[in-house]
């Protein structure tokens, strides 16, 4: 059986997907990008080879996307993060939906209609209010690895509102709330809020709403809030900080052309 690969190589992380001719995944690996893509992608792909007992050249088709695509030796192809995104999303949901995805470094809103074709798309890459990075940098304010976040903030009785909107300036806020003896919980929950907020800054919503990446794989309260402020659920697709190498794989599957980006 022919095997295809997917590689999207993230600011932050960089995850691979193997998928067979029907689109199922045979397998996944996912580690820090670091600052040697190739060798990331080297790792990733050999952890992947491994855990699925397949060889190199089952592989018939690779494509690489995300911040670090042109750095991956061996692909086939190069498409953009929004378009891996989107078609990784689709293929769950089938219908009309806009992807939120909240990557490290920017996030997109990207519609698509009921064939999956994109009919819109924004991007907001100005500051990181609104990003993973914005998370991390909360995190590292009160101590706190990224993965602590979610668990606390599932525990806050109220709303501590962040005003500020650069991540520098909600860092020393933080601070501030701390001395003013707010709790850390709900600090975060409004870390959470203002990244919502952010978002919701970037427009309308088309169709269902569909997250994807790494924060919304982490953090399920954030994904609620993100729901309550749009006033309709947000689905989330089987490991979503995967969804944009999924897309690749599949597209290196759909054999679509990849000499565009």
């Amino acid at each position: 059986m022919p095997y295809f690969c997917g590689i999207d190589i993230g600011a932050s992380s960089a995850k691979l997907v193997i998928v067979d001719e029907t689109g199922r995944i045979a397998a996944k690996a996912l580690r820090r990008s670091g600052v040697d893509y190739a060798a990331v992608a080297e790792k990733n792909l050999v952890e992947a080879l491994a855990s699925a007992n397949l060889r190199r050249e089952d592989i018939v088709r690779t494509v690489s996307t995300g911040y670090g695509r042109d750095n991956v030796p061996w692909s086939n192809g190069r498409l953009t993060e929004i378009t891996c995104h989107a078609h990784g999303a689709w293929w769950h949901f089938r219908r009309p939906i806009t992807v939120i995805d909240i990557g490290a470094q920017d996030s997109k809103l990207i519609s698509l209609d009921a064939a999956g074709r994109r009919v819109g798309f924004k991007m907001n890459r100005k500051c990181a209010a609104g990003t993973g990075a914005f998370l991390e940098e909360i995190a590292l304010r009160l101590d706190l690895s990224v993965s602590e976040l979610n668990g606390l903030a599932e525990h806050s009785t109220k709303e501590v509102t962040l005003g500020s909107f650069c991540t520098v300036f909600t860092a020393t806020e933080i601070l501030s709330k701390i001395r003013a003896g707010d709790k850390v919980e709900d600090i975060i929950k409004g870390a959470f809020h203002s990244v919502v907020k952010r978002i919701a800054e970037m427009g309308a919503m088309d169709g269902d709403l569909v997250m994807t990446g790494g924060v919304a794989a982490h953090n399920p309260c954030l994904v609620r809030l993100m729901g309550e402020s749009f006033g309709k659920p947000v689905h989330v697709p089987p490991d979503p900080q995967f969804t944009g190498a999924f897309g690749a794989a599949l597209l290196a599957k759909e054999n679509v052309h990849t000499h565009h980006v």
